[in-house]
């Protein structure tokens, strides 16, 4: 099944590409909570919850563009947890880093992930304690590395976040490296950074696929009070706030 959902999101990420590089201006909506939504958040949605349903028409879904009632959701043991278009405000801006977004939930912990970042052609995908990156048409394992100094990756759109500028200073010699959306966790799994503090707010679908692949990786995330993040339903969809480690 994991084939099938990698190539589900590469479909995802064509559809975005095709809105992404067309020359007429895009069109950016405002949803109840005022963050921005796309025709291509549109599309990727569309898209995945057809395949899905083909899929694995028995796997109920929770993606960020339809959300269930919680009274429809609130006794699922399992279920695909999707963010059709991972950093939106990375896609208006056209800086490329925006992903596609799908992980399987079972009992509260994502046990497969898949993340596409459609300008790079990269693919990213775990299932139990197994990642890959995919570029090129080449798939090869990812482990989790240290470095010295270590690199710490920071979101690019909440880089002046006062709790984080205040934890940054105090975390000795490291170096700081500014990245949008999911691809903070796809760096940690595959070496590039060793630790991903978060504060500011996220919803469940921001970090389940990377979730997913920085355990299988080897890397740890945690809430600060070194509580796995879990993601059994409940009626909120803001995660706490959380560190993807390695140490």
């Amino acid at each position: 099944m994991l084939q099938q959902i990698c190539q589900l999101a590469r479909e995802a990420g064509a559809a975005i590409m095709a809105i992404y590089q067309a020359e007429q201006p895009l069109q950016v909506e405002r949803k109840m909570d005022d963050s921005p939504v796309t025709a291509a958040d549109i599309a990727a949605h569309k898209i995945i919850k057809a395949g899905l349903l083909r899929i694995a028409p028995d796997i109920p879904l929770l993606s960020e563009e339809e959300p269930p009632a919680w009274e429809e959701r609130k006794n699922w043991q399992r279920y695909w947890l999707v963010d059709p278009l991972d950093g939106t405000k990375e896609f208006i801006r056209r800086n490329g880093e925006f992903t596609v977004n799908i992980a399987l939930i079972e009992n509260g912990a994502p046990v497969m992930g898949v993340i596409y970042v459609p300008v790079q052609n990269v693919l990213y995908s775990a299932q139990g304690r197994q990642a890959w990156k995919e570029t090129n048409g080449q798939r090869l394992p990812i482990k989790v590395m240290s470095a010295k100094p270590p690199i710490v990756v920071v979101s690019r759109s909440h880089r002046d976040d006062e709790e984080l500028q205040d934890y940054l200073s105090q975390l000795g010699v490291h170096d700081t490296l500014s990245v949008g959306s999911s691809l903070k966790f796809c760096m940690v799994a595959e070496g590039k950074a060793q630790l991903y503090p978060r504060f500011g707010p996220t919803n469940i679908w921001d970090t389940a696929a990377g979730h997913a692949i920085a355990i299988a990786a080897g890397a740890h995330v945690t809430d600060w009070a070194g509580k796995t993040l879990n993601y059994t339903p409940r009626e909120s969809f803001l995660n706490p706030g959380f560190r993807v480690s390695i140490f």
